[in-house]
């Protein structure tokens, strides 16, 4: 009985935590369900990365591309997509923010996938 309550409290804190640190880091509501769906797809290779920058005088949120010719995303605080730095089919993105990576500051990684 009482190794039935510490496993059950075990479980507890192990999945609370998890869900709580992706909130504390992740910033906007919306970075965290972008978050949530990515962790609903199968593990990326390489993991999935988000990262928040400093460009053009507003916080923005990058993800790098997953693999081969899938686009990078740009996102605002909003999740409104901005543009595609990098990836795709050449591997330069859309175009739409070529000055991205010389412009971008204040790099934080916001969460990784950690999965195997």
């Amino acid at each position: 009985m009482k190794y039935d309550s510490l496993v059950f409290l075990l479980i507890f804190f192990i999945t609370g935590c998890g869900k709580e640190d992706v909130q504390k880091a992740a910033g906007p509501d919306c970075i965290v369900e972008k978050i949530n769906s990515i962790r609903k797809d199968p593990v990326w290779n390489p993991p999935a990365k988000v990262f928040s920058y400093t460009y053009n005088g507003t916080i923005v949120y990058y993800i790098p591309p997953r693999c081969c010719d899938i686009p990078s995303e740009l996102l605002d605080e909003n999740c409104n997509p901005l543009c595609s730095p990098d990836g795709g089919p050449g591997g330069g993105g859309d175009g739409k923010c070529p000055d991205f990576f010389e412009k971008r500051s204040n790099e934080k990684l916001v969460w990784i996938d950690e999965r195997k």
